[in-house]
């Protein structure tokens, strides 16, 4: 039996990744799930550790190196990130991985087979330093601009005009601060690695929108967040139920 801790505020990423991890391992044991940097330190000095760990990096109190800077832990981490720029090679050191949200059932299927690989044998302390100096890395290159190619003419984009990125009848479109669309040879797979995560967020599967494009917001059902955007589009842009605790940190650039 695997004794795994789930460490996430969002409470349904927390239930979907619970009924994963137990539709692939039937004899996993979820010993709890707990939503606050604080909480998570009071737990780990009251319980013995768990085998596994999976740990969201943005909590309602702080991030979760803040629980590893306070507790020596000797067990694998994987870490569960909305943001893929963070999804680098050193959060694989000492037995860490990492799963980008939302989660797909086939990378946490690959994390559990590397957890079972190292299991026999005990982790390396976490080095929370490696993995805090890939957080934070120096200097990261974002794209600045983009050419596009409308009939026979040609031109570029600044990342300034840009107001959000889209996908529509599996087309991937820029739409500018006046309101003009272009196609983009890029995917918002791509996009999301391209674009400074302090100025744009990918809501949902279809969209990835700026900051300063955000008109209004309401809250929505299952904690979702509809957003109103400017210049107006024809779809319903509503932030994911698994991003909308990202989104909100987003928001206040608490990342």
């Amino acid at each position: 039996m695997i004794n795994i801790l789930i460490i996430e505020d969002e409470e349904p990423a927390a239930n979907r990744l619970k009924k994963m991890v137990t539709e692939l391992e039937p004899g996993a044991n979820v010993l709890d799930n707990i939503v606050s940097v604080n909480s998570a330190i009071a737990w780990f000095k009251q319980n013995p550790l768990p085998d596994l760990i999976f740990s969201d990096i943005q909590l309602s109190d702080g991030l979760s190196f803040d629980i590893f800077k306070n507790v020596e832990v000797q067990c694998p981490v994987i870490f569960i990130t909305a943001y893929d720029q963070y999804a680098i090679d050193a959060f694989k050191v000492n037995s860490i991985d990492y799963l980008l949200k939302p989660i797909k059932k086939d990378d946490l299927q690959t994390a559990l087979n590397k957890f079972k690989k190292i299991a026999t044998g005990a982790a390396a302390p976490l080095d929370i330093s490696k993995v805090l100096e890939a957080f934070n890395p120096q200097k990261t290159d974002y794209k600045t601009r983009f050419i596009v190619r409308y009939g026979e003419h040609i031109k570029t984009i600044k990342i300034e005009e840009a107001a959000y990125f889209y996908t529509e009848d599996k087309i991937n479109f820029i739409t500018t601060n006046e309101g003009r669309r272009y196609t983009i040879d890029y995917n918002l797979d791509n996009l999301e690695s391209m674009l400074d995560p302090k100025t744009f967020f990918r809501i949902n599967r279809q969209f990835i929108i700026s900051i300063h494009a955000i008109s209004e917001m309401f809250s929505y059902s299952k904690s979702r967040v509809l957003v109103k955007l400017n210049p107006p589009t024809k779809h319903e842009t509503i932030v994911s139920t698994e991003r909308s605790g990202d989104f909100k940190l987003w928001l206040g650039d608490e990342k």
